[in-house]
């Protein structure tokens, strides 16, 4: 589904810029049911000249271009890949990779990239390392077994990671389709918050009007930031409870919001989550979304 044809450089026009994660988000791909209308209605929201939306996901390029035609999603403006490790601008069909985004993040790895990092790890014999397109120059990514906890094995990995100078960090998430954890090792700068305010500095967009939406670990880093964020209904109760608690000693808890359902007769769950959270932080909208609905 394309967007409107829309001049996006319309002066004076108060822009809200609406960053949501894909993988049961955005996507109904998982256990819990979609509201029929909620795709369409987001849709619609995305289509207004005053929006800007960015899809925030832990897929690369290609898998996020196969979401979109899966899933009639409409094109965003930006697209955050990789857990956060690329930022693409998007112009027609034309993906534009931001440059000033891959400079800003290498200085943490200090010249290393995915396979150089992964020598580090190579004899923890819990780790699998994910398929090589699943990697990148600013990604390392693993797959982890849930037979055990993980906190032993990520303070192993974080003083290996400290001891040779680099800045990174181990993000855990889990994939409840696949029941298998997640660990992706990226530069200190390259998670999908900093990705996210990279996107509204670079746009001159302030807080008050960006919205996130997203449901796993990997989104943390943005949840219980300042960044008004919203986990849809279908999160995992353990994500919500980690989150609230983060967010409470970061002294964000004003940020955060957990879609609950009842939102225009829609149920919470993914698109209906996001809806209901950009409704909730910029109540504006929901005159729009009334409309379309």
């Amino acid at each position: 589904m394309r967007r409107l044809a829309v001049n996006r450089d319309v002066a004076m026009i108060e822009r809200i810029l609406i960053c949501t994660d894909l993988d049961r988000t955005l996507l109904p791909n998982g256990n819990a049911p979609e509201s029929p209308s909620a795709r369409p209605l987001f849709a619609a929201l995305a289509a207004r000249p005053e929006v800007l939306v960015a899809y925030v996901s832990g897929r690369d390029k290609t898998l996020v271009q196969q979401a979109i035609a899966d899933f009639g999603l409409p094109l965003p403006d930006y697209v955050v890949g990789d857990v956060g490790s690329s930022v693409y601008r998007l112009d027609g069909s034309s993906w534009q990779v931001f440059e000033a985004w891959e400079s800003r993040i290498a200085a943490d790895w200090r010249g290393h990239d995915h396979a150089s990092l992964h020598l580090l790890f190579a004899d923890l014999p819990r780790l699998t390392l994910q398929e090589p397109g699943k990697q990148n120059r600013f990604k390392l990514s693993y797959y982890l077994n849930l037979d055990r906890d993980a906190a032993e094995l990520l303070e192993i990995m974080q003083a290996r990671i400290a001891d040779c100078g680099v800045k990174a960090e181990v993000i855990y998430s889990l994939d409840e389709a696949e029941q298998v954890v997640l660990l992706d090792v990226l530069p200190s700068s390259a998670t999908k918050y900093h990705a996210v305010e990279f996107l509204m500095e670079q746009l001159g967009i302030d807080p008050g009007q960006t919205v996130f939406a997203g449901d796993s670990g990997n989104d943390l880093p943005v949840l219980i930031s300042r960044v008004q964020s919203v986990l849809v209904a279908n999160a995992a109760d353990a994500v919500k409870t980690q989150a609230q608690e983060l967010a409470r000693q970061n002294g964000t808890e004003a940020a955060l919001y957990l879609a609950q359902g009842g939102f225009m007769g829609l149920n919470g769950n993914y698109a209906a989550g996001i809806l209901e959270g950009v409704a909730h932080f910029l109540p504006h909208t929901q005159t729009w979304m009334q409309h379309y609905g």
